[in-house]
């Protein structure tokens, strides 16, 4: 896979720092929100690959069927689902309902929502 540019990087990492805390987001929204839409195996990449000392909430971004991707029974599966359990988000069956704590801004918020 051929290097992101910093700027792309700091976008996805940007996009994934704003998922607030007891939501979800899927990789393809945080592509999409960071400018580089189908492009969400990236962010898979970019998290992979990030430095723990920007200490982002990765556990936040789950897969567009609303799973984690982890394999279930591994170590990161466990942690993942007990940091998302711990901020309130409930599974059903191995899913968090992303009708329920996805987040996603529509296309208002993105044009006219102010800059944090």
């Amino acid at each position: 896979m051929k290097r992101l540019p910093p700027e792309a990087l700091d976008r996805i990492y940007a996009a994934i720092r704003a998922v607030p805390r007891g939501r979800v987001a899927t990789y393809g929204w945080i592509a999409e929100r960071a400018g580089l839409p189908r492009r969400a195996r990236l962010v898979g990449h970019a998290l992979r690959h990030a430095p723990r000392r920007l200490r982002l909430p990765w556990h936040r971004i789950i897969n567009a069927q609303g799973r984690i991707s982890f394999p279930r029974g591994s170590e990161p599966y466990a942690e993942q689902r007990r940091r998302l359990e711990a901020e309130g988000v409930h599974f059903l069956r191995g899913r968090v309902r992303l009708d329920q704590y996805g987040w996603r801004l529509t296309l208002d918020e993105l044009l006219w929502k102010p800059r944090e």
